[in-house]
């Protein structure tokens, strides 16, 4: 989990555009980030089997 520091901190505009720090809108992650969902991959993993992501389904073959 990030802390709120760098959550606080990543809302402000960046003094500079290549400091923006993609992350997960659930928990905050930085890494691992997927930007068509705006979730981290742990977030967006648990969200999919709820069935809480439009599309999404669990392949299986």
């Amino acid at each position: 989990m990030a802390t709120t520091a760098k959550i606080v901190k990543e809302k402000r505009p960046p003094k500079f555009k290549v400091r923006l720090r993609n992350r997960c809108r659930l928990c905050g992650r930085p890494r691992g980030f997927l930007r068509k969902f705006e979730l981290c991959r742990l977030c967006f993993r648990r969200l999919a089997l709820q069935g809480d992501v439009a599309g999404v389904t669990k392949s299986s073959w």
